[in-house]
């Protein structure tokens, strides 16, 4: 059994470290890349191959990422700590838990968001590269696309937080029954607050709202992902006291 776990932990770190590379390198060095590089530059780009490859490797990694870690996660709750009331009475249940719905929420984003609107864009560039008009609704599909991923970027720092804290740093013990579900309101509160920043509204940068441009800099969406964790920390130790 202790193999088993090991194998398990072993493919989620690989995928994750896949899934988020990936997501990181989109992020920090295609997209900026992409803004100052010449349209031809990026057609190419689109349609030679390169961003369908990498593409494939960020979904993937995120759904393998996803499937071993809830795995990993419902077995050590239910056959290492007996049941869900005692795994939620530990500070390790909530921190992994707390990881785990942030990082399922941008597996949701990379499969029904990011995905869809990179297909449109995708077979928007052939068209132009075969001489044809251009999607009408490709630049509007890729800004939300675009939207989401900044935002998965800002998720993944709190995220990668509490999977870290779970099994180095125990910063708050759980209390009673209604602190835990107060805890769980905030926190799937705070989450819903984020995604719809990233889904509802327009998200071209003349139609973009203030939460979105903040996300449309790689240090505004470091700095958001940083005062996210700290809300999320803050609300933990306030709640649980």
């Amino acid at each position: 059994m202790d193999a088993w776990l090991f194998l398990l932990r072993w493919f989620h770190f690989l995928a994750g470290i896949t899934w988020i590379g990936m997501l990181y390198y989109f992020n920090f060095v295609q997209v900026p890349f992409f803004a100052g590089a010449e349209p031809a530059v990026r057609t190419g780009m689109i349609t030679g191959g390169l961003v369908s490859r990498a593409l494939w490797w960020f979904r993937w990694g995120a759904m393998l990422t996803f499937i071993t870690g809830w795995v990993y996660l419902l077995h050590v709750m239910f056959a290492t700590w007996g049941g869900i009331q005692p795994f939620f009475s530990a500070s390790y249940g909530w921190a992994i838990f707390i990881g785990g719905i942030i990082g399922s929420l941008m597996w949701f984003n990379v499969w029904f968001v990011i995905w869809p609107a990179q297909q449109m864009v995708m077979a928007s560039a052939a068209r132009v590269k075969e001489g044809g008009q251009a999607i009408p609704e490709a630049a509007a599909r890729g800004a939300r696309g675009g939207a989401a991923s900044r935002t998965n970027t800002l998720l993944s720092i709190p995220m990668l937080f509490f999977m870290g804290a779970a099994s180095h740093w125990a910063f708050f013990t759980p209390t009673a029954r209604p602190a835990k579900i107060t805890m769980l309101v905030v926190f799937l509160i705070i989450l819903a607050i984020v995604e719809g920043n990233a889904v509802v509204g327009a998200a071209t940068p003349d139609k973009a709202s203030a939460g979105k441009k903040l996300l449309s800099t790689v240090s505004g969406t470091f700095w958001a992902g940083f005062v996210l964790t700290a809300v999320f920390v803050i609300a933990i130790k306030i709640i649980f006291g």
